[in-house]
């Protein structure tokens, strides 16, 4: 799969978007507002974070393999198996965000770094092919989805704190 130099600074772009949209989804928020939860079955913005940290651990590692070794076959880790060895749900939300940011610029370091060619080397996981390209716009896409579910969590628990 040959990936467009176009392609590439769009999945590049929202991968630095993320943990700048976070911040200032979060900034001015109440400590407390971070641990709402609109109900039983949803997830507090913190645990949303948490699920966005485990996420970019996990294929974060993918791509990483992918770029460093000859199309290796990776084991499946599950972010939300992965995530029950971390103290992620546990940390502050501000610390975790610092962290995430920090990972981020690491990765987007190595990204930015790759010659158009590499964004197509290959990995095999779960039977199927991916790319460089493929798990980077998965992580882009998929933490796009968790943003908005931030902020919605966010504006709920504001709206109910100012009794609306």
């Amino acid at each position: 799969m040959k990936v467009s130099s176009t392609e590439i600074e769009t999945v590049l772009r929202l991968l630095a978007a993320t943990p700048r949209r976070i911040t200032s989804l979060s900034r001015g928020t109440d400590i407390g507002k971070f641990q709402f939860k609109p109900d039983q079955d949803s997830w507090s913005a913190n645990e949303i974070l948490a699920h966005l940290r485990a996420c970019a651990d996990v294929w974060g590692k993918n791509i990483i393999a992918t770029i460093t070794l000859d199309h290796p076959t990776l084991r499946h880790i599950s972010p939300r198996g992965w995530i029950r060895r971390t103290d992620y749900l546990q940390l502050e939300f501000k610390s975790s965000l610092a962290t995430f940011a920090q990972q981020r610029h690491e990765l987007l370091s190595v990204l930015k770094g790759l010659a158009t060619g590499d964004w197509s080397r290959e990995a095999t996981t779960k039977g199927r092919e991916e790319t460089v390209f493929s798990f980077a716009s998965r992580i882009a896409e998929h933490e796009s989805k968790h943003c908005r579910q931030i902020e919605e969590v966010l504006e709920l628990a504001s709206a109910l704190k100012r009794g609306h």
